[in-house]
Formats: structure tokens, C-alpha cells, sequence
């Protein structure tokens, strides 16, 4: 596979990550638990359910990339052989069950996280030729974080005025960890005038323009941010009139 199409289709995989609070993650025919994977660097594995929802057997396969991500947000894949699922291809009867192992291959870094996707997909069965069959392989990204304790983020948010007007929220992580921002609630003169709320990660060395639904243009003005990450934890920042 070219650079180019293993690019598009990691950039795709990417997308297809549940954010919400949910314990498993599903493509339709089957699912995994946990949705996001958690090891400090003392866990040379960690277990991964895999169930298949389907009435019909299935087979998947398990690739590991390295996830960064650009000074802009943009995510970036690179094929990586510091962890391995095992099995790495997995085969489901119907409605089965299997555990099977993530583990780690090379020595952890002691003083930032290391952050991987590990993505997941179907792998069509050839069959019989019956006219003109397009088989969909189903696929899920799930992120993998291997944590030291040192190792926190750091996120700086402030606002933007886009050329239309509208706002837009701009967070940077200059931290050693991974942020992800749940919802940022816009108020101004104590009033709550706009928000975003979605599930964005932002790496270490990256930041993320976020748009703000609002009701009604907001008029100039000094701001308050008040951002919610994923762990329940909340900053605010106050915005000089923009």
C-alpha cells in the first residue's frame, strides 16, 4: 500500500472513534471494551474484549500506529512495532467472545506519554461471485496511552473571531500528556452566549480551533472560557474584549 492511500485511509479510521461516554466501542457487528486503553509504564499488557455481535463468524486484524499530531491538530499515523495485539488477527464465531492481549514491546518513556491508535478492522471473507459485490470492512480506532505520572497536559484556550464573525475556540497543550476538550461554555457578562461540545483531543506540541454554536452573533466584548476536559476537570480563562 502507497503512502498516499495508507495515508487517507488512517486519516478515515481516525473519524470512526466513540467519544461518548460509553464503555465499548461498536462498528455494527462487533465491539471492544475498553473504547480508550489506559497503561502506566510499570503494565507490560493490558486485556481487550472483542465480541462479535453478528449472527455470522468474523475475522479481524489488529494494526498499531504511533498518533501525532500537527502544530495545527492534524492527526498523523505512522505505523508502529512498540505494541502488538495477540492474536493479531482474530477469528469470532457468532456471537463469541474473546480476550486477548495488548502488550508492549519496547521499554516506556519515563517522562512523557507515549500515545498510540490501535485500529481494529474486518476483514472481508471472499465468497462466491454473485453479480457485482462491494464488501464493507468495519472499523474501529481506539486510542492506547501509556502514562507516567509525571506526564500531564498543559492547556492554554482562548477566542478567536472568525472572518464571518463567528467565534471559534482555540486550545494549546505545551504539557507531556494528552487533553480532550468534552465542552467550552462562552459567557460574557455572566451570561452563557455560546458553546462547543464535542470530544477533541489535543496532543503535547499541538492546538485545535473549536467552533462555537451560538444563538445570536456575539457582540464584542471581553470573554470568559470556561473548558470541561474529559476527566471532569474544568479551567476558565478570561478573554480580553475581541
Amino acid at each position: 500500500m502507497n503512502k498516499s492511500r495508507l495515508s487517507s485511509w488512517t486519516r478515515a479510521a481516525v473519524g470512526m472513534l466513540a467519544v461518548a461516554a460509553a464503555h465499548c466501542a461498536c462498528a455494527g457487528v462487533f465491539s471492544v471494551t475498553p473504547v480508550r486503553i489506559y497503561m502506566t509504564p510499570k503494565d507490560r499488557a493490558v486485556a481487550v474484549t472483542i465480541t462479535n455481535e453478528a449472527n455470522e463468524p468474523i475475522v479481524l486484524q489488529a494494526d498499531i500506529y504511533e498518533w501525532r499530531q500537527s502544530a495545527e491538530g492534524e492527526d498523523q499515523l505512522t505505523p508502529s512495532e512498540d505494541l502488538i495485539l495477540a492474536p493479531p488477527v482474530v477469528k469470532l464465531g457468532a456471537k463469541a467472545k474473546q480476550v486477548v492481549r495488548l502488550a508492549r514491546l519496547q521499554p516506556p518513556d519515563a517522562s512523557r506519554q507515549l500515545i498510540y491508535r490501535m485500529i481494529l478492522r474486518e476483514l472481508p471473507e471472499a465468497g462466491p461471485s454473485k453479480g457485482i459485490n462491494v464488501p464493507i470492512a468495519l472499523a474501529l480506532s481506539m486510542p492506547v496511552f501509556i502514562t507516567p505520572q509525571v506526564a500531564k497536559h498543559v492547556t492554554l484556550c482562548t477566542a478567536l473571531r472568525n472572518e464571518s464573525g463567528t467565534l471559534a475556540a482555540q486550545c494549546a497543550n505545551s504539557g507531556s500528556a494528552y487533553a480532550q476538550v468534552r465542552e467550552v461554555v462562552v459567557r460574557q457578562d455572566g451570561q452563557a452566549v455560546g458553546r462547543f461540545e464535542g470530544g477533541a483531543y489535543i496532543l503535547p506540541g499541538a492546538r485545535k480551533r473549536l467552533p462555537v454554536e451560538a444563538s445570536k452573533p456575539i457582540p464584542v466584548g471581553a470573554l470568559q472560557l470556561v473548558v470541561t476536559f474529559d476527566d471532569g476537570a474544568t479551567q476558565t480563562f478570561d478573554v480580553p474584549p475581541i
